[in-house]
């Protein structure tokens, strides 16, 4: 009878000593979670560089599955479990840690991309194709390190992936062209995300985002265009946002024969230098001017030249310019005439 209640007492203790270290390091963790990143916190808002936070932020998701996998080994160290058993749950866990920390690292690293290359004039542009290289490259280190501590070679895996290269190569040839194309696109930083630009074709827009496929341009009545990443980097492209996001704004018109040039270059230009400090998105401190440029068949040519801040700017700068163009006009007598036709008869008779 005492053998068999200790026996009982030996399977119980054997399972409920692993079971409470298990439990222990779990809420040990929980609470040591809540503590330690309430300071880190505090203490990140105090300094000036974002990479504190950065890291905090990405470690804090994953930390209580360490905390699981660590709780799960130390009751393992205590249990009675046969030694195999051990070792492959060992290894499983070791692979779990790897896993969790490089998807960790991954995180940090596309963060970093978005937060600080837009910080460095000669940074890669933040796009999704920037962001997903240096997940793609330590994705890539951590499946090396898995394969290593489970004893599998990666040069056979490495030596197949050369000789299988060629024919995976030859079967994606479009989609690798649009990749190193996309590469192209950003490194050069001629077109870059949030640019305004215009295809040869006649698409213009936004660019949003360059993947590793395609170019996305979202055009001013909100629809999405998606350009092949390699037809955009042999088209004929205006980027509205190179060397600056400012530029001209040109208003053509034409006023009467009969009307004083002097008097019209003057109330012109008055009201564009109103239109310049009163309309959102004009250059303030730009001074509009005229040139008079043609003789046509029935008006005096001339273009006004203003300045928008941004290309989306110039239509409601041509907008209220026009507007109150005519309205002075109107006032000082300035006549736009309508297309005409006149028969000199004297000519005719000579």
């Amino acid at each position: 009878m005492t053998d068999f209640f200790t026996a009982n007492i030996k399977i119980l203790f054997d399972i409920v000593a692993p079971l409470s270290v298990f439990l222990f390091t779990l809420i040990s963790g929980y609470i040591l979670r809540g503590f330690l990143f309430k300071r880190l916190s505090a203490w990140t808002k105090n300094t000036k560089t974002e990479i504190d936070d950065i890291i905090i932020s990405a470690a804090k998701g994953p930390f209580m599955i360490w905390c699981f996998m660590l709780g799960i080994y130390f009751a393992l160290e205590i249990s009675n479990l046969p030694e195999g058993h051990v070792q492959l749950i060992g290894k499983i866990l070791l692979v779990l840690g790897i896993a969790s920390a490089t998807l960790v690292l991954a995180n940090i690293s596309s963060r970093f991309v978005k937060v600080y290359s837009g910080r460095l004039e000669a940074a890669l542009s933040v796009t999704t194709l920037t962001q997903n290289i240096s997940r793609i490259i330590i994705f890539g280190v951590g499946i090396m390190i898995i394969l290593n501590n489970l004893g599998i070679s990666i040069m056979p895996i490495l030596a197949t992936l050369g000789v299988g290269g060629l024919a995976v190569a030859l079967a994606l040839q479009d989609t690798l062209s649009n990749l190193f194309a996309g590469f192209h696109i950003i490194m050069a930083r001629q077109v870059k995300a949030g640019d305004y630009i215009k295809l040869e074709s006649g698409e213009e827009g936004y660019v949003t985002d360059i993947t590793w496929r395609t170019t996305k341009i979202r055009m001013l009545p909100n629809n999405v265009v998606l350009v092949p990443n390699e037809k955009l980097s042999k088209a004929i492209v205006i980027n509205y946002y190179l060397p600056d996001k400012e530029m001209a704004v040109l208003v053509n018109l034409g006023v009467h024969y009969n009307s004083d040039l002097k008097h019209v270059e003057k109330v012109t230009v008055e009201v564009a230098k109103e239109v310049m400090k009163d309309v959102c998105g004009s250059v303030r401190e730009f001074e509009p001017f005229i040139r008079y440029h043609t003789l046509g068949d029935f008006s005096v040519n001339f273009t006004v030249i203003l300045r928008a801040k941004e290309f989306v700017d110039q239509y409601l700068i041509k907008h209220e310019f026009i507007k109150r163009l005519h309205e002075r006009y109107a006032k000082e007598g300035i006549i736009i005439p309508y297309p005409i036709r006149a028969i000199n008869y004297q000519q005719e008779k000579a």
